[in-house]
């Protein structure tokens, strides 16, 4: 049985490490502005571009060209615009055999200019440069970084940068960046390690007669440890980006988030753990391997310490696999490369940290908590929580697949009925094989009791469709579930919500898609295939709205929850916008008039694959959620917005599209 369990764990291991790197920041910008008098004043904003990427001139090219660098003033106050922007920086000049035209792009540095004319004796300008890199692999998603300024008349030469702004959400990544730091620092409350702790950090000090060597020593049997939890996970993410490229990672980062098989393997990993931590059996390195790894630990100098920090790594294996498990597969579902490895950084520096400083301060040695029947209270809760964690994987597989086995309200009551009992265990009325006798209910444990019975309470309503906006994230979508309390009436508009509505088109036809993919939120009317979309933006003269979401996106469900829950938000998705969802996840094959046949001969069948290539082709998209509003040629009339919660702003983002698309007019 063990060995199965070795066998299942090691598979999973070998498959969480294929993942890839991805580029950092590629295009540095900064402005500065020259007075050339008569109140006329000149505004350069140069870039300081990668080695290894080209950035598009200005174009203008047409809708089968590349996306040219743009410089978009959004605010105009005390000032005008003297002509368009202007190239300083001659640009090279080729004829691209994939555009079919000549392009034009710069390399290391650039510089484009604007000329601008006081109108007051104050100015003020804001707006932001939009631009898109690519080199011999492949181009990034469209970017886009904002500027201020103020100008006045006796302006002097000035100049202001700041670091490029990046597709995606960085908000996201501190939050993950979070969880890692205090999931590092639950593993240290094990049973496996928490015991280990004074034992290694004593080793440490009384084996050298210099003090200051015995805390050399400890801190460099932390940085060990860092390293072993970092470098593997860093070490196949850049050799497989050295192989195979971005192109090749985003393939891999979207087959570990959305494949049935490496969810269902971590569903059933994850169950195997939480098994163990309930103390159903105990899993193991095989004992050779922790054996001779030990045997070479009491070898002296940096050695023999790399030796110790490896053998804790592998004894505390069964209860930090799962933690390590959740915090990669996290990141991964983050949609980053780079952020496996920037997780799984801050989780080995908060496991480690404490050694560190105990030999640093011994003294706090005498302070810690006596080993007991606490820590396997600690493993039973954390199973619980792996019991929780493990359903998202399940989830995430029974919506790519439509298989139907787990929507919202199953989902809710299953988490409702794991925290009831965990709560439960808390007080003392559940009892597993290695606990302790509870003599009497400790303050702690009364006040993490209430806790998790105050989340239960919180889960309750949702069972009657309440948006939950705090688990929007680890929530099947609101679509999933069967009965929905006031679903039918619109929160503003009143309208009442037919099923007909989200499955035929205004002329009457069938919407595609619409018979296995759940209707959009909140009622809105939406489509799931651009051309149908589009022709119907067109015949009601308004900008298309596109959605680039997908079934295992957490941030999508977190926008759909947080962010278009607001009722002006969806008012005006509903009145104001032709809304198309594009899932860049689904695996279900569509009819053969819709596949897609790519320049290499590849045949492209199934939904995810088609609408990830369209976006990736189309607009440089590659990251969920992503919403582009565009015009009636598919131009977008606003830079890509990515997750962000921030509902003014999200707001902002459509009355501008609105307001450019009526200007295009």
């Amino acid at each position: 049985m063990k060995k199965f369990f070795r066998i299942v764990l090691l598979t999973a291991a070998s498959v969480l490490m294929g993942t890839a790197l991805a580029h950092s920041q590629d295009v540095q910008w900064s402005y500065k502005v020259n007075d050339l008098g008569e109140n006329t004043f000149e505004i350069v904003f140069d870039a300081a571009i990668e080695d290894t990427w080209h950035m598009y001139d200005l174009g203008p090219y047409d809708a089968m060209g590349p996306n040219p660098t743009m410089i978009t003033f959004e605010t105009i106050e005390g000032a005008r615009l003297e002509g368009d922007a202007y190239e300083i920086t001659e640009p090279v000049v080729v004829y691209d055999d994939v555009f079919g035209m000549e392009i034009g792009y710069y390399e290391h540095a650039a510089a484009i200019a604007q000329k601008v004319v006081l109108t007051a004796p104050q100015a003020s300008l804001k707006g932001y440069v939009e631009w898109m890199v690519c080199n011999d692999v492949g181009c990034t998603p469209m970017q886009y970084w904002d500027f201020e300024l103020d100008l006045t008349a006796d302006s002097p030469v000035s100049a202001a940068s700041a670091p490029a702004a990046t597709a995606g959400g960085g908000a996201s990544l501190w939050g993950m960046i979070l969880e890692a730091i205090l999931w590092g620092f639950a593993a240290l409350l094990t049973p496996c390690v928490f015991p280990m702790v004074p034992m290694t950090v004593s080793f440490f000090l009384k084996g050298s007669e210099n003090k200051a060597r015995g805390r050399f020593r400890a801190g460099m049997y932390g940085l060990f440890i860092i390293l072993l939890y970092t470098l593997p996970i860093a070490a196949l993410i850049i050799i497989t980006r050295w192989l195979g490229g971005d192109a090749v990672t985003a393939d891999i980062f979207n087959w570990l988030a959305t494949h049935w098989l490496p969810n269902i393997i971590f569903f059933i990993v994850f169950m195997i753990f939480a098994a163990s931590f309930f103390g159903a059996f105990d899993i193991t390195m095989p004992s050779k391997l922790v054996n001779k790894t030990d045997s070479k630990s009491d070898k002296g100098g940096l050695g023999g310490i790399f030796f110790m920090a490896l053998t804790l790594v592998l004894v505390s294996f069964s209860c930090t696999g799962p933690i390590v498990g959740n915090v990669l597969i996290n990141s991964i579902s983050g949609g980053n490369f780079w952020q496996p490895i920037i997780t799984m950084f801050a989780f080995s520096v908060a496991f480690a940290l404490p050694f560190t400083l105990l030999a640093l301060f011994p003294s706090l040695l005498n302070k810690l908590p006596k080993s007991g029947g606490w820590l396997n209270s600690v493993k039973v809760v954390l199973g619980f929580i792996e019991l929780a964690l493990g359903l998202k994987f399940l989830s995430v597989a029974d919506q790519t697949y439509h298989w139907g086995i787990l929507d919202r309200e199953i989902y809710l009551a299953l988490w409702i009925a794991i925290f009831t009992l965990l709560g439960l265990y808390l007080i003392g009325k559940l009892k597993f094989k290695h606990d302790s006798e509870l003599k009497y209910l400790s303050v702690g444990r009364l006040v993490l009791a209430i806790i998790v019975f105050a989340f239960v309470a919180y889960m309750v309503p949702g069972m009657w469709g309440a948006p939950l906006k705090g688990l929007s994230g680890y929530m099947p979508p609101i679509q999933s579930q069967d009965f929905v309390l006031g679903a039918y009436t619109g929160p503003t508009t009143g309208q009442a919500y037919t099923e007909t509505s989200q499955t035929t088109t205004a002329t009457g036809q069938t919407k595609k898609y619409a018979d296995f993919l759940a209707p959009l939120p909140y009622g809105i009317n939406g489509y799931y295939h651009y051309g149908q979309a589009m022709e119907a933006a067109v015949k009601e003269n308004k900008p298309l709205f596109i959605d680039f979401t997908g079934h295992g996106c957490v941030n999508c469900r977190e926008m759909e929850q947080r962010v278009w829950s607001d009722p002006t938000v969806q008012e005006m998705l509903r009145n104001d916008f032709v809304v198309v969802s594009l899932y860049g996840d689904d695996k279900k094959n569509v009819p053969e008039e819709d596949w897609v046949t790519l320049p290499n001969g590849k045949v492209l069948k199934g939904l995810g694959r088609i609408n990830s290539n369209f976006m990736a082709e189309q607009y440089g998209v590659n990251a969920q959620p992503a919403y582009i509003i565009v015009d009636h040629t598919g131009k977008p009339l606003m830079p890509v917005r990515g997750y962000n919660l921030n509902i003014q702003e999200y707001i902002d983002f459509l009355r501008q599209g609105l307001n450019a698309f009526a200007n295009a007019q």
